[in-house]
């Protein structure tokens, strides 16, 4: 693990004499992968630093022991040992964490997409359930999330709704959201008080920048019209929303959140940008699913992950088997929990493949 890190902290230095070079704030591509690079390696040759420093103490505790006569200082060196050891294990505990490959979009925004899928009106109202949850998760982890389009459900939530997210580590988090939701519960429009099973789709897309994905403009056809509000009501008179087309891929995006048709076009574009990356790293994806079938992955979107069962107040998450009984808080935004434990499972898995580490 030692040459490792003294690799990595050689490459820290080396990154930050690249970053300052005249040809590096030329090319902004070039300048972006190298400030990406300079922050992820800084965080591990930071832990480094204090990891030999704790060394170096152990050393110094190890060489009174074998020196020094008085017992009573004898006695001290024995406990701050102890004390240095315990940080030891925890130190390398950290840094083995810190060197398992890191997945490049970890620190992207995202596009979240949300889908009512079978359970008609009931899956509709679901869909806007999981907007709201993930709503007050973002209000918690203090980021922003913005409605860039939406088709409402004619009892309520919605039949589709596509968000933008930004914050620090936002696709790192939310990347595990991506399958089938389900929910057990009865619903609202039911007479007889039967359970229903009802599901909707999430989709976590990481937000492509320009530096990804080079867009030809020449293959988007805009149209615009104006946007509506709920019920379908025309709120501005103007043509401010904004449909673009792909035409290479037949892929139709839509903006009609702000009421200048710039900046819808500039958000439409960015969630088609994110669309046409994901294809790409789909493919990606599935060149790697090859060699290596990931429990929890960024998770293909059709398969079932997660079931939210009203009567008893169970959520379970079904890649990792996490229950936990208090769905009104998961409801709630409290989905911090099984964050943390999909991201353990993942390095589990990492680890076990031999990060080599």
């Amino acid at each position: 693990m030692i040459d490792k890190l003294d690799a990595i902290q050689q490459r820290f230095e080396e990154v930050a004499d690249l970053i300052v070079l005249p040809d590096a704030m030329k090319d902004m591509k070039k300048f972006s992968a190298l400030s990406k690079e300079y922050k992820d390696l800084e965080k591990v040759v930071t832990a480094y630093k204090e990891y030999k420093s704790t060394i170096s103490n152990i050393d110094s505790a190890k060489e009174v022991l074998a020196t020094e006569k008085d017992e009573d200082f004898r006695e001290m060196a024995k406990a701050e040992l102890d004390e240095l050891n315990i940080k030891k294990e925890e130190q390398e505990a950290v840094l083995k964490e810190l060197m398992i490959p890191k997945d490049p979009n970890d620190s992207k925004n995202i596009i979240l997409e949300i889908r009512a899928g079978a359970g008609g009106d009931e899956a509709s109202i679901f869909a806007g359930d999981l907007l709201r949850m993930y709503q007050r998760y973002c209000d918690k982890m203090g980021w922003k999330i913005s409605v860039i389009d939406y088709s409402e459900g004619t009892a309520g939530g919605y039949k589709e709704v596509i968000c933008e997210v930004q914050g620090e580590d936002v696709y790192g988090k939310l990347k595990f959201e991506s399958g089938v939701h389900r929910v057990q519960r009865v619903p609202a429009t039911e007479a007889q008080g039967r359970i229903h099973t009802s599901a909707a789709s999430v989709a976590v897309l990481p937000e492509a920048e320009e530096v990804d994905i080079e867009l030809n403009m020449n293959d988007i056809r805009k149209d615009t019209f104006c946007s509506s509000g709920a019920g379908g009501q025309s709120v501005n008179t103007t043509y401010s929303a904004v449909r673009l087309t792909h035409i290479p891929t037949g892929m139709v995006v839509q903006c009609q959140d702000e009421r200048s048709q710039i900046k819808n076009f500039e958000k439409a574009l960015g969630v088609l940008r994110s669309r046409l990356y994901e294809i790409e790293l789909q493919k990606h994806n599935d060149e790697i699913a090859g060699q290596r079938k990931s429990m929890v992955g960024s998770g293909d979107r059709s398969d079932k992950i997660r079931t939210y069962n009203y009567p008893q107040s169970r959520v379970t998450d079904h890649r990792i088997g996490f229950t936990v009984y208090n769905l009104p808080a998961v409801m709630d935004g409290d989905i911090a929990d099984f964050i943390e434990n999909l991201r353990i499972a993942e390095n589990a898995e990492k680890m076990k493949e031999g990060a080599g580490i």
